[in-house]
């Protein structure tokens, strides 16, 4: 029952990386989270059972003065995040969906806990600036283990790395798009491991072999048969420094992301994963310099994660996004 100051808040759940409603990743949206207590945010990310739940605020002074146009608090059912990628397109999307202006009509700059994240318009797509990643190396004595859990041979994993924007996880690059979508994790397992790690997920990725000359990812047709999509092209955006790069519209990459803290054991589409899967794989040479990732597909949802790099080396993360409820709520 809402408490005795409650009042009327404008609300939207947007689905997130896709441009059809109810294949994306959901999102809760409150559009004025002032005057609620941490503890009403929380319980409110909790009772909407989402993966994710976000509230939207004015930015601090020091933000405002930086050049943020709104702040952002995301929670997952059980903690608060300091960044998240689908919240961070969403409420931005839900944001000028309610009409908010930003201060420079090219940028939008959203403010959360691990600081300033530029958006940028990308023709009808948002795309946000990946954070700064730090990763690593693996611990010796977690790898195994997490292998094992996963139900991977070593010879399946190309690559590996620890991964922390923000969340933290564990990378591992595989051998080819059907291992990654025939994987069958023990979940219990996978969350000690995790918990063992420190970190909230795993994820897998399969890239396909990059075109010499293009700079775009080729793949087989059998495996373009286990992504769906089309094979139109776009662009990056005009933001200060970004190049425009083509991307095919068809996908080019899988990823997969198994979790400890959500409802369900696998998470739809994970764009803060993305980022910095995205730029591991592009530092490293795994990938080019733009490319489009599938996310979902084992658990019938087709997301569509769109990675370029621009001329200074950002790695922007791009998607769809569409409103599915739009009306408010007692807080």
């Amino acid at each position: 029952m809402p408490g005795q100051h409650a009042r009327t808040r404008a609300f939207q759940q947007v689905d997130v990386f896709t441009d059809k409603p109810y294949f994306g990743n959901a999102l809760a949206v409150v559009l004025d989270g002032r005057d609620l207590s941490d503890a009403a945010l929380q319980r409110f990310a909790m009772w909407t059972n989402l993966a994710e739940t976000t509230f939207i605020l004015p930015p601090t002074p020091e933000a405002a003065a930086a050049g943020a146009d709104y702040q952002v608090r995301i929670f997952t059912t059980a903690y608060e995040m300091p960044f998240a990628g689908h919240p961070t397109l969403g409420s931005c999307h839900a944001w000028l969906a309610h009409g908010g202006v930003p201060k420079d009509p090219a940028r939008i700059v959203q403010q959360c806990k691990v600081g300033l994240v530029p958006v940028q318009r990308q023709g009808s797509r948002l795309a946000f600036a990946a954070p700064a990643l730090q990763r690593s190396a693996i611990a010796a004595d977690l790898l195994p283990a997490l292998l094992s859990v996963l139900g991977l041979q070593a010879g399946q994993v190309l690559a590996s790395q620890h991964l922390v924007n923000g969340p933290r996880y564990f990378g591992l690059l595989l051998d080819s798009a059907q291992s990654v979508l025939e994987l069958a994790p023990d979940f219990a397992s996978v969350k000690a491991v995790l918990a063992q790690g420190g970190c909230s997920g795993v994820g897998v990725a399969a890239v396909e072999a990059a075109a010499p000359t293009s700079g775009l990812i080729l793949r087989s047709n059998r495996e373009a048969r286990a992504f769906g999509g089309n094979a139109s092209a776009t662009t990056a955006g005009a933001d200060a420094g970004t190049q425009a790069l083509a991307i095919d519209e068809e996908p080019s990459v899988e990823v997969r992301m198994f979790v400890s803290d959500l409802v369900v054991a696998e998470d739809p589409i994970t764009g803060s994963f993305n980022a910095s899967l995205a730029q591991w794989l592009i530092a490293d040479g795994h990938a080019p310099r733009a490319y489009v990732a599938a996310q979902g597909t084992c658990i019938a949802r087709e997301g569509r994660v769109y990675i370029t790099q621009d001329d200074a080396g950002q790695v922007w993360v791009g998607g769809d996004s569409v409103t599915c409820v739009d009306g408010s709520v007692l807080l």
